[in-house]
C-alpha cells in the first residue's frame, strides 16, 4: 500500500480553493443569485448536484492519471 502523499494532497486543496474562489470574485452578484437558487432546492437537488460533481471529478482523475 502507497503511504500518502501530504505534498500532492495539500496542492490540491490549494488548487481547489483557488477554483471556489474564482466565482465570486469575477461576478460575486452571479454567485449571490447561484446561492439563491442552490437555498430554494430540495435536499435532494443539493444531493444529486453534490454527486454528480464529485462523480464528473473522480471520471477526470481517472482520464488523467491512466
Amino acid at each position: 500500500m502507497n503511504e500518502i502523499n501530504w505534498s500532492d494532497l495539500f496542492n490540491a486543496l490549494a488548487l481547489m480553493l483557488v477554483f471556489e474562489g474564482i466565482m465570486p470574485f469575477l461576478s460575486p452578484e452571479k454567485m449571490r443569485k447561484m446561492m439563491q437558487v442552490m437555498n430554494e432546492m430540495d435536499d435532494n437537488g443539493v444531493r444529486t448536484s453534490g454527486l454528480t460533481s464529485m462523480i464528473v471529478g473522480a471520471v477526470l482523475l481517472y482520464l488523467i492519471n491512466h
